[in-house]
């Protein structure tokens, strides 16, 4: 029997009830549930790194995307409140979208 001890999608149980087999879960306390999600968090970011198709890239931002906004509701913030920060930085530095590369800054 496979011991995975990690945080998983909400219906991955049933997906595994439907499938025939049984598992055991359990609910975790506020900080077991933070611990987790960055736990998590970088666990899909190596997928992100390891993937090898524009599929799987996707598939592995999709992740990152779901756990950021998990992140977002455990430190009392939602999604709108998150991307009007995103927004507000945006608009004060600009994005990543010219690809800017800072080689150095003359201090004088």
């Amino acid at each position: 029997m496979p011991i995975y001890n990690k945080l998983v999608r909400d219906k991955i149980p049933q997906v595994i009830e439907t499938s025939g087999r049984r598992c055991r879960t359990r609910i975790l306390s506020d900080e077991e549930y933070r611990k987790e999600l960055d736990k998590k968090l970088r666990e899909e970011i190596e997928e992100y790194f390891r993937a090898e198709s524009s599929q799987d890239v996707l598939e592995e931002l999709a992740d990152v995307l779901e756990l950021i906004r998990a992140l977002a509701r455990v430190h009392g913030a939602g999604w709108e409140q998150l991307e009007a920060l995103r927004a507000r930085k945006a608009e004060a530095r600009g994005g990543f979208e010219e690809r800017v590369f800072l080689i150095d800054v003359d201090d004088r």
